[in-house]
């Protein structure tokens, strides 16, 4: 017989797989950056905003806090390790400036984190008075997660281009919305229901922006590759034009034998 407890597992091992997708999604995306030596335009909020989403769940899901989460916990565990990575390329990728908001931005983070499991398991004695704590932080945090691409949505409405929106990243943030909202709701948990229904809703606006924007990314990256084409092939003329025999332009002798 199949029981809600069964189900509700699987659906959480799905979960599982799914966002580890999520957390793995980047990976092209700072393979490139590792390449090129520069994160460009890309932003490190998404990234930032997601450490802090699994800190925050990690120790949601604690045996203290709220039990039975092990799904919750090893996902989040996981993914605190993965985007620990992520943020460390970011920093060893970036301008100056941008390093050191990074370092301040985590180092704000860890406090808050920090602050926030002492507060927990010295004043709070109640497991479920825990649970509705952490779980209204993490609702915010994870809302927050979710909606870290509004600033990169707002730059592809600018400038027409998904080029650093990766649709890698959108997809993957689907499903692990869809997932996991599947999940709350066996039996209901209104702390990953609420922020998790959102995420979904902000993840199929980036779809669409994906399929809006598609065809004019790839006109201004063929754009740029056939001006960079053109420039190359104009220096190779004017090097070409500057290694020739100054006495002989385009086969006329200019200066004939005894000048």
């Amino acid at each position: 017989m199949v029981t809600a407890d069964i189900v509700r597992t699987v659906v959480g091992i799905i979960g599982n797989i799914i966002s580890g997708c999520l957390f793995l999604s980047p990976v092209p995306t700072f393979l490139e950056i590792w390449k090129k030596g520069s994160v460009e335009e890309y932003s490190a909020v998404p990234y930032m905003a997601t450490l802090m989403n699994c800190m925050v769940w990690t120790l949601y899901g604690l045996p203290m806090v709220h039990p039975h989460s092990l799904l919750v916990v090893s996902i989040n565990g996981g993914g605190c390790v993965i985007e620990m990575i992520y943020v460390t390329l970011f920093f060893l990728y970036s301008t100056r400036t941008k390093r050191l908001i990074l370092f301040l931005c985590l180092f704000l983070q860890l406090l808050f984190l920090t602050l926030l499991s002492i507060l927990t398991f010295t004043s709070i004695h109640d497991v479920d008075k825990r649970s509705a704590v952490v779980g209204t932080i993490c609702v915010i945090f994870n809302v927050g997660m979710y909606a870290s691409p509004l600033s990169v949505m707002k730059l592809v409405m600018k400038t027409k281009s998904v080029e650093y929106m990766p649709f890698s990243l959108s997809l993957a943030s689907f499903g692990n919305g869809l997932s996991w909202t599947a999940y709350s709701l066996i039996p209901f948990d209104p702390f990953m229901a609420i922020p998790n229904g959102i995420g979904t809703t902000f993840s199929v606006a980036q779809l669409i922006l994906y399929a809006t924007y598609y065809k004019s990314t790839k006109r201004q990256i063929e754009g740029r590759n056939a001006k960079g084409v053109g420039e190359a092939n104009l220096s190779e003329v004017v090097v070409g034009n500057n290694d020739q025999d100054p006495s002989n332009i385009n086969g006329i002798d200019v200066f004939p034998d005894g000048f």
